[in-house]
C-alpha cells in the first residue's frame, strides 16, 4: 500500500514540475495582456493608438482617399461634406468601411481623441466669437465639428476671424444644414 501511495505522490510531483516548467519557462509563448509589467513586447502589447490611426490613413490613401490626412500629433482630418465636398460620392464611405475592417482598433483609437477635438473646437469658436463672428454656432458635442447653416454663413466675418484664430487648431467644419 505504501508503494502505491509513494508512486502516486511521485507521479503528482512529476506532473506538477512538468506544468510549472512548460508554463513558466522564459521562452513561454503565453500571450501578454494589457497592463503586464513585463518587457512591453509580445502579442498582447497594447496597441499604439497613433500607429493604428497611421495604418488606417495609409489604408485610406491606398483606396484613393488622399483627402484623409494625419497631422504630426496623430490627429486625423476627414474630408468635409456639403457644398461640393460630398464624401459618399467620392467613395469615402466604401473606403472607410474597408479600412475599418483592415485596421482593427481604429474606432477605439479615434474615440480617445474626440474629447480633445471637442475642447479644441470650443476654444476656436470662442476665439471666433470674440474676434468678430458673435453668432458662430457651438461645435457638435460628440465630434467637435462646427456646422454653420448656409443661411447664416457670413464669408466676410469668416475671413475676418482667421488671422486672430489661426494659431489655434481649426476644427472640422461644414457649411450647410
Amino acid at each position: 500500500m505504501q508503494n502505491r501511495t509513494g508512486r502516486a505522490v511521485l507521479a503528482a510531483v512529476v506532473v506538477a514540475v512538468a506544468l510549472v516548467a512548460s508554463g513558466c519557462s522564459e521562452g513561454s509563448s503565453a500571450p501578454r495582456v494589457a497592463g503586464d509589467k513585463g518587457s512591453g513586447s509580445g502579442p498582447g502589447k497594447p496597441q499604439d493608438d497613433n500607429a493604428v490611426r497611421r495604418d488606417w490613413v495609409n489604408c485610406m490613401h491606398g483606396q484613393g482617399q488622399n483627402s484623409v490626412q494625419q497631422d504630426k500629433d496623430g490627429n486625423i482630418f476627414l474630408p468635409a461634406t456639403g457644398l461640393g465636398g460630398d464624401a459618399s460620392a467620392s467613395g469615402y464611405d466604401t473606403a472607410s468601411k474597408l479600412c475599418d475592417e483592415k485596421v482593427p482598433g481604429i474606432r477605439q483609437a479615434m474615440e480617445k481623441g474626440r474629447e480633445k477635438f471637442v475642447e479644441e473646437a470650443r476654444t476656436w469658436v470662442a476665439c471666433g466669437r470674440k474676434n468678430g463672428y458673435p453668432d458662430l454656432p457651438d461645435p457638435d458635442p460628440k465630434t467637435g465639428t462646427v456646422v454653420i447653416p448656409t443661411n447664416s454663413f457670413d464669408p466676410a466675418k469668416w475671413d475676418a476671424i482667421q488671422p486672430a484664430c489661426s494659431k489655434l487648431p481649426m476644427p472640422g467644419y461644414r457649411i450647410g444644414e
